[in-house]
């Protein structure tokens, strides 16, 4: 019972201090993004050209805590990525151990990327549509801080998970579990799933922002199609049988099995 207990309390111990690393990198990454949340809620404006207002005494405040707690997850991404491999490394065996760095990294790359595309692309689409509707009906376009930062954020996080997708379809190319030609034939159930994914996620679920989500994801899945196709693990080939086997006497000219009794 002893034996059993101590393997269990040292990786509870290990658990937690791995947690408390996170937790304090977060921490840290928090206090210097709130020290720039000027410039972060500078960046999430600029799809949106007129000035954000806030309604509320603490609206603001909010909205600066939960911005400089997005940009400090990401900030963080890699020493929670580095912090969770470290753990299951050990469970590892050792040709697998050397890919769990880079493709953790690949994927905070992905991510951030995903990130960017969304606030240069993305939301200045959405904004400038929603606001010309606006416009066009002689209303006036006043946003509240709260409002707008929550708008954002849900396209920001679906459009980084999203960008996520050719490196999983990739990766699970290369375990042998799915391959291109599988993944291809469900395409049209790859863009109907887009399009209920996007209805889901979309803040008001318009077919304008339906369709801009959509359509990335479903090249996005082409993209994992294609890496499927160049770095999935090809399947073995059915070994032939071999007509000309010594230890099948059928295969013997007529007489030589009778010569061999005799």
């Amino acid at each position: 019972m002893a034996t059993l207990a101590h393997p269990l309390t040292r990786h509870i111990r290990d658990v937690k201090r791995r947690l408390i690393i996170v937790g304090a990198t977060i921490m840290v990454a928090f206090i210097a993004m709130f020290s720039i949340s000027p410039d972060l809620i500078e960046w999430f404006k600029r799809p949106f050209a007129d000035d954000l207002l806030f309604y509320g005494p603490a609206e603001a405040l909010f909205a600066s805590i939960k911005i400089s707690f997005l940009a400090g997850i990401v900030v963080s991404l890699p020493v929670i990525l580095y912090q969770f491999w470290k753990f299951v490394q050990p469970a590892l065996l050792p040709g697998e151990q050397g890919w769990g760095i880079p493709l953790f990294l690949l994927a905070t790359g992905f991510f951030v990327l995903g990130l960017i595309f969304c606030n240069l692309v993305i939301l200045p689409l959405v904004i400038d549509f929603f606001v010309s509707f606006g416009l066009e009906r002689e209303l006036k376009p006043e946003l509240a801080v709260g409002t707008y930062v929550d708008f954002n954020v849900k396209f920001l996080m679906a459009f980084g998970f999203a960008f996520e997708i050719p490196l999983a379809l990739s990766l699970l190319a290369r375990a042998g579990l799915v391959s291109h030609t599988l993944l291809a034939q469900y395409r049209r159930h790859a863009a109907m799933l887009a399009l209920i994914v996007s209805a889901v996620i979309t803040p008001d679920a318009t077919l304008f922002t339906m369709l801009l989500m959509a359509i990335p994801l479903i090249v996005l899945y082409e993209i994992g199609v294609w890496g499927a196709k160049i770095f999935g693990r090809t399947p073995p080939k059915p070994e032939e049988e071999d007509e000309g086997d010594p230890e099948d006497e059928s295969s013997l000219p007529t007489g030589t099995a009778g010569d061999r009794v005799s």
